[in-house]
């Protein structure tokens, strides 16, 4: 893959991660005004177990297929990948079966964990009740991971992109229209509404399937003859998953990073808050954290998913193929793309943190102070992501593991006296820390096994770090002349008109910025230009 199929498969999946993530926040304002603030921690706390049991049960396979069915393509073996698939998804489906039964007997020892005092708002039977519902999901997504991964191995993005969005239309769709139906139409009781919520997951997967069927159908003559026009080697089936276990259990282990360092605030939090005396609010703080400020903030990661999902292959290739140059070059770009996204978008939230929490939940200033202190944890996510495949790209999994681990072990370690100390906010500090502890470590390792160093991307960032800090100003010097024209912000309305004035004025500024520091031109190509052009910057 050349650099432009890089940015191009970047590019689509990109955007197909924008509108499922954008559906996956839009959604979040009606089904708050549904359910109330008190109860979206109960939707918070079946998903978190879900989405560990999730990730096991795929382990890794969509990256992990991607890389292997590349780099045999890349040796012109195409049937290979071909007997990998036939034989993965009979095992993808077993697993789901099993993660399904497991999650689904475990509902209650789960639930029990999280109850750590009879001021809590909800009850052990809720908990596990909304757990069972979820788990109906494992049934058939590790299925469907690995459909996606094949295509991504042959550099085919769109279908792992389109699948994403209609899985997410269907599912919000079913959750809202049920959710509506039992407590607004039915007067229903809320953790009935939860329950139908989380098994739109179940049916958002089934709708995505059958996009991967059709273009399984559409691609498949063009597979067959590469298939008939390549060449047949004697890998055998068991070294065949020796080698997908190999790859897949590191991207298993990054796709669990988050629901993990999760999982420590879920059996974690809510004792070290009632400790200190605050058992009345856990619930709420919790839910504030893990599930309202991290849907905010995960949008601008979706970028490093993105990434990580095209840049997998293409590391490979390079690496296979010992070409050291397109290898270090492709490095350098993703540093660069990552934080030029990364950095301005965290900054843009941390400047309108209470007037985007304003506009698409309620008015708080826990909530919005939470967020904005929050925010910056988006740019840790991607870096972790970015880092570890490119270590995985060049077969460096088990550095992957290990800085994974180690972060846990400080976020583990970390939680409770920090929360003791700071509250909420010793929550975010321990997996601030955590994260960059990982981080550390996988750029020393990729350092050292690449001897890699770059200066100019370095100062590239530096560059970049004062452009969005000029666009901070601008944003805030936008915040206080509004004021001064229309009041504050103490209206749902207003906080939105706050938000869609301010954040155009401040992405305007970077953009304009960049463009005439060169800066966008160096890291996006010349092209950045004539788009640019007809925005009259």
């Amino acid at each position: 893959m050349s650099s432009n199929s890089l940015m191009k498969g970047t590019a689509i999946l990109t955007i197909g991660l924008f509108l499922s993530k954008a559906l996956g926040l839009i959604y979040i304002f009606p089904f708050y005004a549904i359910i109330g603030e008190e109860n979206v921690a109960l939707y918070t706390y079946a998903y978190i177990p879900y989405s560990i049991m999730l990730t096991l049960a795929i382990s890794g396979a969509p990256n992990a297929v991607a890389k292997f069915v590349s780099k045999y393509n890349t040796l012109n073996d195409y049937d290979t990948g071909r007997r990998l698939m036939k034989s993965g998804l009979m095992i993808m489906l077993a697993t789901g079966i099993i993660a399904f039964i497991a999650l689904f007997s475990l509902a209650t020892p789960i639930a029990s964990m999280v109850i750590k005092s009879d001021d809590q708002v909800f009850t052990v039977a809720q908990i596990a009740m909304v757990i069972r519902w979820l788990s109906f999901a494992l049934i058939v997504v590790p299925f469907m991971s690995l459909w996606r991964g094949f295509f991504q191995g042959y550099g085919i993005m769109i279908p792992t992109s389109v699948s994403q969005f209609v899985e997410q239309v269907v599912r919000v769709a079913f959750l809202l229209t049920s959710s509506f139906i039992i407590i607004v139409l039915l007067d229903g009781k809320v953790e009935t509404a939860i329950g139908m919520a989380v098994f739109a997951a179940f049916v958002g997967a089934i709708a995505s399937m059958l996009v991967l069927l059709h273009y399984w159908r559409k691609y498949l003559p063009e597979f067959n003859d590469l298939r008939a026009n390549g060449i047949t080697s004697d890998v055998s089936t068991t070294s065949m998953f020796k080698e997908i276990l190999t790859y897949s259990i590191p991207f298993a282990f990054v796709g669990v990073a988050d629901p993990i360092f999760q999982l420590v605030d879920m059996l974690t939090f809510n004792s070290a808050m009632t400790s200190i005396g605050l058992a009345n609010v856990t619930d709420k703080y919790f839910s504030m954290i893990n599930f309202l400020s991290n849907k905010i903030v995960m949008i601008p990661v979706m970028v490093a998913s993105g990434l990580s999902m095209a840049l997998i292959p293409t590391i490979t290739k390079y690496f296979t193929q010992n070409a050291q140059v397109s290898l270090r070059y492709t490095i350098d770009k993703t540093f660069q793309i990552i934080m030029f996204i990364m950095l301005p978008a965290c900054v843009g939230i941390m400047t309108l943190s209470y007037e985007i929490y304003f506009t698409f939940y309620s008015e708080s200033v826990e909530g919005s102070t939470i967020l904005m202190h929050y925010a910056p944890i988006a740019i840790l996510f991607a870096l972790f992501a970015i880092t570890a495949a490119l270590l995985q790209g060049i077969n460096y999994q088990k550095w992957v593991v290990f800085s994974l681990l180690t972060g846990i072990f400080f976020k583990l370690a970390l939680n409770i006296p920090l929360i003791k100390l700071f509250e909420a906010d010793g929550s975010i500090l321990a997996t601030a820390i955590g994260y960059g502890v990982a981080i550390a470590i996988n750029i020393t390792v990729l350092s050292i096994a690449l001897n890699y160093r770059s200066t100019m991307v370095f100062r590239r960032i530096m560059l970049i770090a004062g452009v969005t800090a000029v666009m901070a100003c601008v944003v805030l010097a936008a915040k206080w002349l509004l004021s001064l024209v229309i009041g504050p912000a103490d209206t749902k309305l207003l906080a939105l008109l706050y938000v869609v004035v301010c954040a155009p004025i401040g992405a305007l500024a970077y953009a304009f910025l960049s463009l005439k520091l060169g800066l966008a031109q160096k890291i996006l190509g010349e092209r950045v230009m004539r788009i640019a052009a007809k925005f009259g910057l």
